[in-house]
């Protein structure tokens, strides 16, 4: 499978939340939410609203209701540096929102590491050092994140990364 845009951004932005301290299930959350939030953004946030609502939010496997309830007073925005998300707390983890879904580590193997054909952990090990090797004010802003890191490299790791993870070498 081809590892896209989509997928460096997730990467990179789980590198960078788990480099600022977040643990890692959390950061892949983060990732995810991200990439998905960058890519609504691109398309214009069409049928999407601002803010989503707690009582609207959906977790996607079957839980009680007492459980849902608890994860939906959890509900709050979480700041990275500055850049805000919606998140809430399952089982004692910090999990973003976006569209009213929780993304999991679960959604974020499927969406994301599935694509690289079981070389994800390669993958991941660079983009650690890429995130580590800037400075902590570059991770802190949003702005500065995309623009430094994420864009500079986005073609070349999707190309470098669907090559590493079809067996294919440069």
């Amino acid at each position: 499978m081809k590892v896209g845009r989509f997928q460096v951004m997730a990467t990179l932005q789980a590198a960078r939340a788990y480099v600022l301290g977040l643990p890692l299930e959390s950061a892949k959350s983060f990732g995810l939410n991200r990439a998905i939030f960058y890519a609504a953004a691109k398309k214009g946030f069409t049928g999407a609203r601002k803010k989503p609502y707690p009582s609207e939010i959906r977790v996607k496997k079957p839980l009680p209701r007492e459980k849902v309830e608890k994860i939906k007073e959890s509900f709050e925005i979480f700041q990275l540096g500055d850049e805000m998300a919606y998140s809430v707390i399952i089982d004692g983890k910090r999990y973003f929102v976006i569209g009213n879904e929780v993304q999991t580590e679960e959604d974020f193997e499927k969406n994301i590491e599935r694509r690289f054909g079981g070389k994800f952990e390669e993958a991941w090990k660079e983009a650690l050092e890429i995130v580590k090797s800037c400075d902590r004010g570059v991770l802190l802003s949003q702005r500065y994140f995309f623009e430094t890191v994420y864009k500079p490299r986005r073609d070349q790791l999707a190309r470098k990364w669907s090559e590493l993870a079809s067996g294919q070498t440069s």
